[in-house]
């Protein structure tokens, strides 16, 4: 047997694919433009060179994970599919595996190494398909170290620090999924917003005012106005008065701000001590949107010394093939964390970070 990783091209199907994936599936391919995703076929050939399996396998840029679409192959050609698409992901150097749940049940997922994803909780776009989504971690144990909790998609364009917020929550224990949806969303993010995006000092003071149990910590190496360059001139002043008086709420609460720009190193042995961490980042890199966008940090993966950070991302990009499936415990090398989480900079300003950390130590 022989196992090939090829470039996948919507518009030029090899015929040895045509005859062995079933249409149903062919169509599922071909209806989204996956190229920013770059997908691969992963092919495992007997000796004359005749196609046994091809799976269909998808990842964000500048991420640690795999994610198989479909495999095709008869039943008794799977398992020797799904190995050939792990010896390729850990290649590329990915610690997990994930598999939409399309075409595989769960008996069979599981006999196969994977684990079902917790269903997703109904909210935005690409939360409803697949209905279901499996994951296998690559090398070191993760138990220990990834708590699940269900995904929850932000249902507007701007509420990703809300939902980060509640993710963080619901993640810890503080809050359950059943309170968890549109109105909680709105609610959170009309407490914390800077109109419409969340700015690092009032996301903090409003996460402090819903979790009083938790010690909650904003990092910001920068005193201007931040997250308002998208708003034309004569728009920003106003905000700059709200991120003002964010400072003085928060002096008020207790909550401090460190103008020391968060590491990677830190983010990590915070994420280590059970912190949940709230990221201001670009998804430039992740979806090719400069838009700026929070996540939360909750996890690590990886062997000692080369961990990469665990979130959940609350936003989904389905017309690049995006599923909750990618966004739900989604890991990120710090390398790649610290260059998407760089905001804002331009000649002669390097920048800033923007975080809040919810301290299990409050």
């Amino acid at each position: 047997m022989t196992t090939q990783v090829l470039d996948f091209d919507r518009e030029a199907l090899p015929d040895a694919l045509l005859s062995l994936a079933a249409p149903a599936v062919l169509a599922r391919w071909m209806a989204t433009d996956r190229a920013f995703h770059r997908p691969r076929l992963v092919v495992v050939a007997d000796e004359n060179g005749t196609w046994r399996s091809a799976a269909l396998v998808t990842a964000r840029p500048h991420t640690a994970y795999l994610k198989i679409v479909d495999v095709v192959a008869a039943p008794r050609d799977i398992a020797e599919a799904v190995d050939a698409v792990v010896e390729h992901a850990e290649s590329v150097g990915a610690v997990q595996l994930k598999w939409e749940g399309w075409s595989i049940d769960p008996a069979r997922a599981a006999e196969l190494g994977f684990v079902p994803l917790l269903p997703p909780l109904p909210s935005g776009d690409g939360t409803a398909l697949p209905e279901s989504g499996y994951v296998r971690w690559l090398g070191a144990p993760v138990a220990d170290r990834v708590h699940e909790a269900p995904y929850y998609r932000q249902t507007t364009d701007f509420t990703c620090g809300a939902v980060a917020a509640l993710s963080a929550r619901l993640h810890a224990g503080a809050t359950s999924a059943d309170s968890f949806g549109r109105d909680a969303e709105l609610a959170f993010w009309r407490g914390a917003t800077n109109f419409p995006a969340c700015e690092p000092v009032g996301l903090g003071v409003a996460l402090q005012r819903a979790w009083p149990s938790r010690k909650v910590e904003i990092a910001l190496d920068t005193d201007r106005p931040v997250v308002v360059d998208f708003h034309p001139e004569q728009e920003r002043e106003w905000r700059a008065v709200l991120q003002r008086q964010s400072r003085a709420e928060a002096a008020a609460l207790g909550v401090p701000i460190s103008g020391t720009r968060l590491s990677m190193t830190d983010l990590i042995a915070d994420l280590a001590a059970g912190d949940e961490v709230l990221l201001l980042m670009s998804l430039t890199l992740m979806q090719n949107d400069p838009t700026p966008h929070w996540i939360l940090c909750h996890g690590l993966a990886g062997a000692p010394g080369a961990q990469v950070v665990v979130v959940e991302d609350p936003w989904v990009e389905t017309p690049n093939g995006d599923s909750w499936v990618d966004a739900h415990l989604l890991p990120v090398a710090p390398r790649d964390l610290d260059a998407m989480s760089i905001m804002e900079a331009s000649e002669g300003f390097d920048g800033y970070r923007g975080a809040v950390r919810a301290s299990v130590e409050g």
